[in-house]
């Protein structure tokens, strides 16, 4: 996996050297399709490794560890805390956090393009976590639980989901025009929030840290697989812009 792994870094970087410099227009397109392409393909080394590992059972005592070492600090207050957080990651959070992103999008940026990619990156990483669940069947944690649960443990959807959404939210961030103090703020509060959605599953016992970490892994490689496709549509879009503007600039002259 990893000689597959860097053949295609190799043979994708070379591409980026003939064919990309900072003159060409659509540089920044590529820059962004590049460096998600190295985020998917490590991303999935990654997810095939743990998984294995998971399957083997020979991250038992790792597991266990963290698990111990976490749910130590258990605390009223803190119980009450962390079953906030996992409630922001769930379907109802994720109808209100979308529907005020869609808001600021549609009346402030006047961009229904970002609403429609936002929708698609959650939805659809929640369809694949629910795959990825069934294929894989692991139990859940046999310690008590402090939520209910029903689904299968691999990996966690809170975690991929969370990943997924207010990780693509972060990417947004940075192609939205704002001031520096208020991308920096927006920024660490979504990484904060996956971080905390992921910790909240393991301290209620829901979630082994493999699955959290799977989770975050796999919301990971969604994010830099729709970073790729919408990066290349745009690209699309803006090269048939400038053709279709050279030809009727062509057919003016010679008109």
């Amino acid at each position: 996996m990893v000689q597959v792994t860097k053949k295609y870094i190799n043979e994708f970087v070379e591409f980026f050297k003939k064919r990309v410099t900072r003159s060409n227009p659509d540089f920044p397109f590529y820059l962004l399709i590049f460096i998600a392409f190295l985020v998917f393909v490590l991303g999935t080394n990654l997810f095939v490794e743990l998984t294995e590992e998971v399957q083997g059972e020979t991250i038992d005592h790792f597991d266990s560890r963290v698990t111990d070492y976490v749910t130590s600090f258990r605390t009223p207050a803190l119980n009450q805390f962390f079953q906030f957080v996992t409630d922001l990651g769930d379907v109802y959070a994720y109808i209100v956090a979308t529907t005020i992103a869609a808001i600021f999008f549609f009346f402030k940026l006047r961009n229904k393009k970002f609403i429609f990619q936002l929708l698609g990156v959650l939805i659809l990483s929640a369809l694949a976590n629910i795959a990825l669940k069934e294929a894989f069947d692991r139990a859940r944690p046999t310690i008590e639980h402090m939520v209910v649960v029903e689904t299968l443990s691999y990996p966690s959807g809170h975690a991929m989901s969370a990943m997924a959404f207010y990780g693509f939210l972060t990417y947004l961030v940075f192609q939205i025009k704002m001031s520096r103090i208020l991308r920096v703020f927006l920024a660490v509060l979504f990484i904060s929030l996956v971080l905390l959605i992921g910790l909240s599953r393991i301290y209620l016992g829901v979630h082994f840290p493999s699955d959290v970490i799977g989770g975050f892994v796999a919301g990971l490689i969604w994010v830099a697989f729709c970073v790729i496709l919408f990066n290349i549509i745009d690209l699309l879009r803006q090269k048939k812009m400038r053709r279709n503007k050279a030809e009727e600039e062509e057919n003016l002259e010679t008109g």
